[in-house]
């Protein structure tokens, strides 16, 4: 594989075939996603969205320096030169305040954008920035943001489509004038490494580019067509990582903390971890506009070899912050559980995978509620597999994060919501990220509501009700571990059984005009899979299961901003706002006998089953499982977290054996995710 340079030049030789593709379309996506408000929550997800709300994410703007006081809104405060922190904030918050229809975020969401909105310079540039700091990034999350700002509220509309196409005019003749913005040039501000977050994130951009084209061109449609080619002429495209020679030449089937550290700081931009979940969807948006379907086949290896290579049990990426292995010690940013579940979720909306979906499901139900404290207050920078404690570490296991990475400290399902419904062609409705909540959607043949009750990933069962002016196609997703027990019945018919589209996992159901009620049972048993040095994980259905360990916690005040005057609105210091460690009272060091795994479900099993709120705090979700196990020699990783548990006839009991209990991972702060094997026979 060419270092990143090298990279470069291979983009610019292969850029006359990809402008020789490019032409005045774009490939259309299989399921056409509905606009931001159409959906709303219910059940469980709306209580973890309120929550949300009530939490930190909800009172950033009331308080955290880096948003309340961001250089966006006229302050001075940002983290990094690449002025980031409130464009990703308002990406986040405006589809949880329309989601929840929430006044008080809706009103951070308007007051905010009207004041970025009136600061915008007179060439269009939007943003704090002027003269030589200028570079594209930042603008991408923004961008996202003011889209469905612009989706949701149409008093928004007019006015966000006249700033975009104003700024979209200048990013077309910077980027003409020898990639102003986006590559580094002598005399910038901002350093040559600084200009690699915008050119192998620019994808997110291209995604802002590809709406107006489709929606609200305007006058703009080449130069809109245009920028995507610039960006991706001097981009550093995923497509040139995801390929055999390159991703395996350079080592990326190993653990990168086995290289050399110049063997992988040259290629840093493609091995950070929030870049990787954020990349993964690269391959399905550039394909829009190159009209190249062989990126059908590199999106898919990107997702495979990210996933065998670096997949955390969970569903997310190990980077902390590079990739590394998929040692059970590594650590895995929330940023990065974030990115890969949206990455997803896009990549089943543009392509039809089936195992798309399954993947965003399991990264949004196992490892982003087990970063997060049960009243969204606090969470994690880096969580583990193998996590028995989450408290100040006597040594960092990881690359580049301090001892302190996997307290809980000071966001998503919102876009999570978002993308639960999609249109299948035009006159067809798909459930397709299974979850409690209701979606409306005008189609060829008239208005369709549709609501589902249920306490999936809980428990297996789903209730619709569906009203529709005239008759439509209703699809409900089947995910591939689903059982074959799994079936549909609509009304008081007899239950069939389910034959979904082999590629999409999609089952059709014909509605007629009216009110129609459809029960779905998405039925699962146990499964494992193989781990590293002989371990397995445990799942049932999309959760990920781990072994219940105790613990105490203890709270301090937020580090390393021990002064609260330095962190907080000094006008409005919230006392939920702390740190928090997270002691083991019980043993971690299990290895378990598969063979003796059992499932112990609710005698409540219906999809009205009433759960509790949070969910995910310790001991409240329905379902665990019990297996045999005991307890084994197990040496920590530099004398700090555990390590690689022994193997073969190192692994013996040091203790009687005895059931242990695992229980959703999402809901275990303290947890070993990645169990050991051993045969207890008769013991």
């Amino acid at each position: 594989m060419q270092p990143t340079s090298l990279l470069l030049t291979t983009a610019i030789a292969a850029f006359s075939l990809v402008a020789a593709q490019i032409n005045d379309t774009l490939v259309p996506l299989v399921f056409k996603p509905l606009p931001l408000s159409s959906i709303k929550p219910a059940g469980w997800l709306k209580d973890q969205l309120q929550l949300m709300s009530d939490g930190l994410a909800g009172h950033e703007y009331d308080f955290y320096a880096y948003v309340a006081h961001s250089s966006w809104l006229g302050g001075e405060e940002e983290y990094s030169s690449l002025n980031e922190g409130f464009p990703y904030w308002l990406n986040g918050l405006v589809p949880l305040a329309y989601s929840l229809d929430d006044a008080r975020l809706k009103d951070q969401v308007h007051s905010s954008v009207q004041i970025v909105l009136s600061r915008q310079g007179d060439d269009g540039w939007i943003g704090p920035e002027t003269g030589t700091a200028r570079n594209f990034w930042a603008r991408y999350p923004l961008c996202l943001g003011l889209i469905q700002l612009a989706e949701a509220n149409s008093t928004w509309t007019e006015p966000i489509l006249d700033s975009l196409h104003r700024f979209t005019q200048l990013m077309h003749d910077m980027l003409a004038q020898n990639y102003t913005g986006y590559l580094y040039h002598e005399g910038d501000k901002l350093s040559a490494d600084d200009d690699s977050w915008g050119r192998v994130r620019s994808q997110d951009m291209m995604i802002t580019l590809q709406w107006l084209y489709e929606y609200h061109p305007g006058n703009q449609s080449q130069v809109l067509l245009d920028n995507m080619k610039y960006l991706h002429n001097q981009g550093l495209n995923w497509e040139d990582w995801y390929n055999e020679a390159a991703y395996f030449g350079q080592g990326m089937n190993k653990d990168l903390n086995t290289l050399r550290l110049d063997l992988t700081t040259i290629n840093y931009p493609y091995e950070h971890g929030v870049n990787v979940g954020q990349g993964l969807k690269a391959p399905a948006v550039v394909r829009r506009f190159t009209h190249n379907d062989s990126l059908i086949q590199t999106a898919e290896d990107g997702v495979n070899w990210t996933m065998q290579y670096h997949g955390a049990s969970s569903g997310t990426v190990l980077a902390d912050e590079r990739l590394v292995g998929v040692a059970p010690y590594s650590g895995s940013e929330l940023c990065t559980s974030v990115e890969t579940m949206y990455s997803l979720s896009y990549l089943y909306q543009a392509l039809g995978t089936n195992e798309y979906a399954d993947r965003a499901e399991l990264a949004a139900f196992n490892s982003l509620p087990a970063m997060l404290t049960p009243d969204w207050w606090g969470r994690q920078y880096m969580a583990q597999p193998n996590q028995p404690y989450a408290q100040n570490l006597s040594e960092t296991p990881f690359y580049n994060t301090n001892s302190w990475g996997q307290a809980f400290g000071l966001e998503p399902w919102p876009k999570f919501l978002s993308n639960s419904y999609v249109k299948v062609g035009d006159n067809g409705l798909a459930h397709v990220l299974l979850s409690p909540g209701s979606a409306e959607a005008i189609l060829s043949g008239g208005k369709v509501t549709v609501t589902a009750t249920t306490a999936y990933p809980f428990l297996e069962q789903l209730s619709y009700t569906i009203t529709a002016t005239a008759p439509f196609d209703f699809y409900v997703r089947v995910p591939a571990w689903a059982g074959s027990s799994s079936s549909l019945s609509v009304g008081n018919n007899s239950c069939q059984p389910l034959s979904p589209d082999p590629a999409t996992g999609l089952h059709k159901l014909s509605i007629p005009r009216g009110t129609a009620t459809v029960s779905y049972l998405v039925s699962s048993s146990i499964r494992t899979e193989s781990r590293e040095n002989d371990t397995v994980a445990v799942y049932k259905g999309p959760l990920l299961y781990a072994l219940d360990i105790s613990n105490t916690n203890t709270s301090t005040l937020p580090k390393p901003f021990n002064d609260p005057s330095t962190y907080f609105n000094a006008s409005y210091a919230p006392p939920e706002s702390r740190d928090w460690e997270y002691h083991n009272t019980s043993a971690w060091n299990y290895a378990i006998d598969p063979s003796t795994l059992t499932y112990h479900s609710p005698e409540d099993v219906s999809a009205s089953y009433e759960l509790v709120n949070p969910i995910f705090a310790s001991g409240v979700a329905p379902g665990y499982m019990t297996v045999r196990g005991c307890e084994i020699e197990w040496p920590l990783f530099l004398g700090s977290v555990p390590g690689y548990p022994p193997t073969s006839e190192a692994k013996k009991c040091v203790s009687a054996a005895q059931e242990v209990r695992l229980v959703p991972y999402g809901s275990a702060k303290t947890h070993m995710a990645e169990l050991p094997v051993i045969d207890l026979g008769g013991t």
